[in-house]
């Protein structure tokens, strides 16, 4: 092996033939800016900011592609060097979309780092992608498969032609590493000796309990429920989330020394005043789990069923009769969730009543498709005015016909009744799915005007000193990111009240680039959007088999590869 000599930045090194020379800068703990000397970095090309200069050669050399040779003499930091440093910066900024951070981070509620497990995908990078999306989530096989992924509205790839499949992404990777002999495992701090009481095993439970743990406190879950999930088990359908991939994901939670006793409600089986005085800290994450009443006459009929409380006991495998013809009342995903579920329990007839038009409904576009596609029937700009029933059960519904006035609060077009316009359809069963509402009995903290509980908007802390909350308890009924994020964002608060430190201040304020539009991506290549492989109408409309068959490694990395680095 041949030993060279060699002079940088006036200290004498030695270094072995073939090295390279931001290789022996390294070694010998001298710092050569470089943007793609990397190998997690490979789809991102060359950068041209490792320069460095060479007596006798009139050149800028790349540090990372010129060897080493006896008697170099080279200079890392000459003004010639800065001055091409700076000039190689401007230009690589200068198609660079002008956010501090990706649109798709932004958008993600809990502020996942998208752009990096893309990149780390496209790279075959696996591993370290989780690990990068469990600095923020533990349950990345579930979001990824639930999530109505608001960082796909905000992809820019959607200029070019279909935004990156994040969401399956996300759950590709997750469920490489779920089936893997060791699955990922966070690093855990030493024991504080601190214990705290989490409330609620859904999506902010489960992420605050994570955080915690990880943390090094002693964590006890609390849920009302006889298993652990909340919404993404009884509010899931099996097809959409498969409970096996939920049991796997809160398996690695419980190794993390996260302990949860269960059929426990707190308010009434436990107080909470019990838990102030047991535990150090306590985080309340009760969900949102009430159906929300459609105010006509007959709802309390025994056919009129809560949406929510019909997939709830469809998920506990209870006996749940409904007739030949279904009517669905709403128009968001918990609608599309319980009339695709009253197909798979046998109903002949499915129809879904919707008061706005399709264009106004809040449940994704591809739920809204498969639902379609499954022999589900759309009605619009209708709503129940009665349940009609005969000897005590359903008959019939009594609708009146409306049509769209000016836009409301939430911006779309407020529904007007047309007067003297009324249908009545036959039916056996409704399943009113309007929405939810929080019901904090027992919970002794203050209260909004709209029976959530009151935060503090920074920290997640309630009125009582040591009890901090989150999720559809705080916010009314969400996405399941939302209540991940919070989820976090009150185990950061808590890790900060039991160190006795400040706790996490305001978000900081981040500058994106408005107003971009096709022309500016005029010169990307198109590359069409991988699709997600899936079972036809006809194989899973009578069954609760999950829908989407997941992305093959080639797959995802080709999908992740259309990534434009917007950040």
């Amino acid at each position: 092996m041949d030993n060279l000599k060699l002079n940088i930045n006036g200290k004498e090194v030695t270094a072995v033939r073939g090295q390279t020379i931001l290789e022996v800068a390294r070694q010998n703990g001298i710092d050569i800016p470089t943007l793609c000397y990397d190998e997690r970095l490979k789809p991102y090309g060359g950068c041209g900011l490792c320069v460095v200069e060479v007596a006798g050669n009139p050149k800028l050399l790349r540090s990372c592609a010129t060897e080493v040779a006896d008697g170099m003499v080279i200079f890392t930091d000459s003004p010639r060097v800065r001055e091409s440093r700076k000039l190689t910066l401007e230009l690589l900024l200068s198609d660079h979309n002008g956010d501090c951070r990706g649109p798709c981070i932004q958008a993600c509620p809990a502020h996942a780092d998208v752009q990096g497990y893309v990149g780390l995908i496209a790279n075959k990078q696996y591993r370290e992608a989780l690990a990068l999306i469990k600095e923020v989530m533990p349950i990345p096989a579930c979001i990824g498969r639930v999530c109505p992924h608001p960082c796909e509205t905000a992809c820019r790839r959607q200029l070019v032609e279909e935004p990156i499949s994040i969401a399956q992404l996300k759950y590709f990777v997750a469920d490489q590493d779920l089936a893997s002999q060791e699955p990922y495992m966070p690093e855990i701090a030493p024991t504080t000796g601190k214990k705290v009481a989490v409330v609620g095993a859904g999506p902010a439970g489960l992420t605050a309990a994570y955080f915690l743990a990880r943390a090094g406190h002693e964590v006890t879950v609390y849920d009302a429920m006889p298993k652990a999930g909340g919404m993404l088990r009884y509010g899931i359908p099996e097809y959409r989330l498969p409970k096996t991939v939920l049991d796997q994901e809160i398996e690695l939670i419980e190794k993390m020394g996260v302990k949860f006793i269960y059929n426990t409600r707190v308010g009434v089986d436990l107080s909470l005043d019990y838990l102030r005085e047991n535990y150090d800290a306590v985080f309340l994450g009760i969900g949102a789990w009430e159906s929300s009443s459609i105010r006509c006459k007959g709802e309390d009929l025994p056919e009129v069923l809560g949406g929510i409380d019909f997939l709830r006991e469809v998920a506990l495998h209870k006996e749940v009769r409904i007739g030949d013809r279904v009517a669905v009342v709403g128009g968001g995903n918990t609608a599309m969730d319980a009339a695709r579920t009253a197909l798979r329990l046998g109903a002949k007839e499915v129809l879904v009543l919707y008061r706005r038009t399709k264009k106004e409904m809040p449940a994704e576009d591809i739920e809204i498709k498969e639902a379609e596609e499954e022999g589900v029937q759309f009605r619009f700009l209708v709503s129940p005015i009665e349940i009609c029933e005969e000897n005590g059960h359903v008959t019939a519904i009594r609708l009146q016909k409306m049509e769209l006035g000016e836009p409301d609060a939430s911006g779309r077009r407020r529904p007007v009744p047309i007067p003297g316009a009324e249908e009545t359809i036959e039916i056996d069963t409704v399943i009113k799915a309007i929405g939810q509402q929080v019901n904090p009995q027992g919970i002794t903290v203050a209260l909004t005007k709209w029976n959530t509980i009151a935060v503090d908007e920074h920290t997640l802390a309630t009125n009582l000193p040591g009890v901090f909350a989150g999720g559809d308890g705080v916010t009314g009924p969400g996405i399941a990111i939302e209540a991940v994020a919070q989820g976090k964002k009150a185990a950061e608060s808590i890790i900060a009240y039991l160190a006795g430190e400040e706790f996490p201040g305001a978000e900081p304020y981040l500058v994106k680039q408005e107003g971009l539009t096709p022309d500016d991506f005029a010169e990307v290549t198109k590359v069409p959007r991988v699709e997600m492989p899936h079972l036809s109408p006809d194989e899973r409309k009578d069954n609760f088999r999950e829908v989407n068959l997941g992305l093959a490694a080639e797959e995802a990395v080709k999908e992740a590869g259309r990534c434009l680095e917007c950040g």
